[in-house]
């Protein structure tokens, strides 16, 4: 039985609910989730479906943890929200955690992963101006082309993708492309009032593009040499994706800024993070930044719990164990329809033939038969499972992945 056979008027009706009222800005596959309890979403048909997408990393300890889903039970007791104005008993446990679990002095607590983004890019202009002596309008930040850090304007400013772009602007100034990967490209863009770096370790939203070995700790040694903040994006690629707790430990390299969230939610709230220490953190006074929303007692109960999930070292093993094992199983594959897979721990970007389809219409073909991939740039597949996935819901997936591209073959 296909998705299109098992459609009900409760399938639809929800679907034409949120065509209706909801805005078009993403286009999602025709389930509609109900419920879900570690790897698996069940949809109000009572259709089961294994999710190897993970809500884009924000999920990576399994829907309905029951260690988080209890810590954010006995806040909800007891306090939400008293906004910073006030002290809450929360905040300040929370970010000793992440700062101690980050090597750091400080944190800013911030919602949305964009807004860490946002928040990081103020922190490295101010510091610029404050530390470094850059004159007031002169800073720069260098990024990496075809990056993905969210989609506000200033982060828009900056993307390759022309679909976040097309009829945003005007842009906002100051920033700098240059290849991924190319450390020397960033060495030649720097100049007296570059201030930042901004990078993700591992490319996301490109097709989980791995970078050459010697190119984090290149522009660690690089940004060091020129007194630039080097900013690294560990949205999706942190908290035990990759088989580390950063994807910067695969390098060994500790960048100035941490940018975290997605995981640091527990798949429960929206929770991100600025992480640094104190010479560049401390540049903010009382009034020049803040968020009603950023730190509120609920957010920190459940991070403080996922920092201490991850103090373990149980889920970053399991990513790097695992991932060779779903690395092996796809590689498998090649030659019959995929192309090239990449990756680290259990985040793999798989490139397919095009003859086969789109990506798209593999993803909706994989969603038949109950396994939930998203798709990017047209013809490549991310498999981003909930990190407490096991061996076997793994060669499950990658079974039904082997018929769809058997049945799809030219």
């Amino acid at each position: 039985m296909t998705i299109a056979d098992a459609v009900t008027s409760a399938t639809a009706e929800a679907i034409a609910l949120d065509n209706a009222y909801v805005a078009h800005n993403y286009s999602p596959l025709p389930v509609v989730a109900t419920s879900a309890s570690g790897v698996w979403i069940t949809d109000v048909e009572g259709r089961r479906y294994l999710d190897c997408l993970a809500a884009y990393s924000a999920v990576n300890f399994g829907h309905h943890n029951d260690e988080i889903i209890a810590a954010a039970h006995r806040q909800l007791d007891a306090l939400t929200l008293v906004s910073r104005a006030f002290h809450s008993d929360q905040l300040g446990p929370f970010c000793a955690a992440l700062a101690g679990l980050c090597g750091k002095d400080m944190v800013l607590p911030m919602n949305s992963g964009a807004e860490a983004v946002e928040s990081g890019l103020k922190v490295a202009r101010k510091w610029g101006a404050d530390v470094k002596g850059v004159p007031e309008g002169m800073a720069n930040i260098i990024v990496a082309d075809n990056n993905f850090h969210g989609r506000t304007i200033s982060i828009i400013s900056f993307s390759s993708d022309q679909s976040a772009r097309g009829g945003f602007g005007p842009f906002t100034p100051g920033f700098r492309s240059v290849p991924f990967g190319d450390a020397d490209a960033v060495a030649t863009a720097i100049d007296e009032h570059t201030v930042a770096v901004l990078v993700e370790p591992i490319q996301g939203e490109a097709g989980i593009i791995v970078p050459p070995d010697d190119y984090l700790p290149r522009l660690r040694e690089v940004c060091t040499r020129h007194n630039v903040l080097l900013i690294a994006d560990e949205i999706q690629s942190g908290l035990a994706r990759t088989g580390h707790t950063f994807a910067c430990d695969h390098w060994g390299v500790v960048p100035d800024i941490y940018l975290l969230g997605k995981a640091l939610g527990g798949g429960v709230v929206p929770l991100s993070a600025v992480v640094a220490n104190r010479d560049v953190l401390g540049v903010l006074n009382p009034g020049e930044h803040g968020s009603t929303f950023g730190g509120n007692p609920l957010a920190a109960a459940i991070g403080t719990t996922v920092v201490g999930i991850l103090a373990r070292g149980e889920y970053q093993s399991r990513s790097a164990e695992l991932g060779l094992h779903l690395h092996s199983r796809l590689r498998s594959l090649i030659g019959r329809g995929v192309l090239a897979v990449r990756g680290m721990g259990l985040w793999a970007g798989v490139d397919i033939d095009t003859r086969l389809g789109t990506g798209k219409n593999l993803s909706l073909a994989l969603a038949e038969r109950g396994v939930l991939v998203k798709d990017t740039h047209g013809s490549t597949l991310r498999f981003a499972p909930p990190l407490v996935i096991t061996a076997e819901e793994i060669d499950w997936a990658v079974d039904q992945f082997a018929s769809v591209i058997a049945e799809a073959g030219p």
